[in-house]
């Protein structure tokens, strides 16, 4: 979508009418009762068929790294699996909104049936032994039993899924790395500095939360990070965040004209590097092989962006104000 049609979608407010609106632009969209989980899910297995259509004719090096891109899809079903297991839902219940199409892409579709199979999160975390998933899921369930808290284990596995990228980069060609790498880059500040902010505002302890944190440095360094995971108050959190980066010519501008906003820190910062990131990049057109992945990263990036930022906050808001009217 551009920004007009961005612009127009935001206007909607009925959630039949901007279903049928975004239809062209997510083809075999199915919804049925216009629910938020319902929309979300329809829209992450489109965008989830996008990148395997991208998979399908990419080279082996783009291969594996869109694999390792999909594995955050996968952490959201063993996510929802052991919440629902949690909540004491049914095998039926705790797959209606799985995405079995990441799974197949995963070549994991075996996977996520026998995990789907286990009643007990005793049995998930005997199941989860010999995966890459042992240490994060045996690890958060051993909290959640402690501390009736599931943040430690989400966390986890969040955390796995980055340093799983950074390894990634290590597999890339200088001409591939100089851009997914700069992608990955981003994603993995964004996450560190999302997960202390999150850490202050819920006031996680300090030595816990640094666990969680990835240690891989784009604009900021290990210092910086350590000083913002010092703050106890989100004010000084945000005063730091303002030095640090007007300190970096190549993203001082960006900050100024965008800025951050508290209520939407998430989606400030990740839009601010986005920015950064296409502009930056932007005017690389005379090589073929620079452009076919800018194009890869654009397609993941932009169409990311569109239903986290675009479609699905607005989806929340008309449903949330037609429930205020019906109260």
């Amino acid at each position: 979508m551009d920004e007009d049609t961005l612009k127009e979608l935001r206007e909607i407010s009925n959630i039949v009418e901007l279903i049928d609106y975004i239809k062209p632009f997510y083809p075999e969209l199915n919804i049925q009762n216009y629910t938020i989980e319902e929309i979300e899910t329809e829209l992450n297995r489109i965008f989830v068929k996008i990148v395997g259509k991208i998979l399908s004719f990419s080279p082996l090096n783009m291969r594996s790294f869109l694999k390792d891109y999909l594995l955050r899809f996968e952490i959201m079903n063993i996510k929802q699996i052991i919440l629902g297991s949690i909540m004491g839902m049914s095998k039926e219940e705790k797959s209606k909104d799985l995405n079995f199409l990441v799974e197949e892409y995963l070549d994991n579709i075996d996977f996520i049936k026998e995990l789907l199979n286990k009643p007990s999160l005793d049995e998930i975390r005997v199941y989860m032994q010999g995966t890459m998933y042992n240490k994060a899921v045996r690890e958060g369930l051993l909290y959640f039993r402690n501390y009736n808290e599931i943040f430690v284990l989400e966390a986890f596995l969040d955390q796995l899924y980055y340093n799983k990228l950074k390894t990634r980069k290590k597999f890339l060609s200088k001409k591939e790395n100089k851009l997914i790498g700069l992608f990955i880059d981003i994603m993995i500040e964004i996450y560190n500095l999302n997960m202390i902010y999150r850490g202050i505002l819920n006031n996680i302890d300090k030595i816990l939360l640094s666990q969680f944190l990835v240690n891989n440095y784009l604009f900021l360094d290990a210092k910086e990070i350590q000083a913002l995971l010092n703050q106890k108050d989100i004010n000084n959190f945000f005063s730091l965040m303002e030095e640090f980066l007007n300190k970096f010519e190549e993203i001082k501008y960006f900050y100024q004209k965008f800025g951050i906003k508290k209520e939407h820190f998430y989606w400030s910062i990740e839009g601010l590097y986005t920015y950064y990131f296409f502009t930056k990049y932007k005017a690389i057109i005379d090589d073929i092989d620079y452009s076919t992945i800018l194009r890869i990263v654009e397609v993941l990036m932009k169409k990311e962006k569109e239903i986290q930022f675009d479609i699905l906050p607005n989806v929340v808001n008309i449903i949330h104000d037609k429930y205020n009217r019906l109260i």
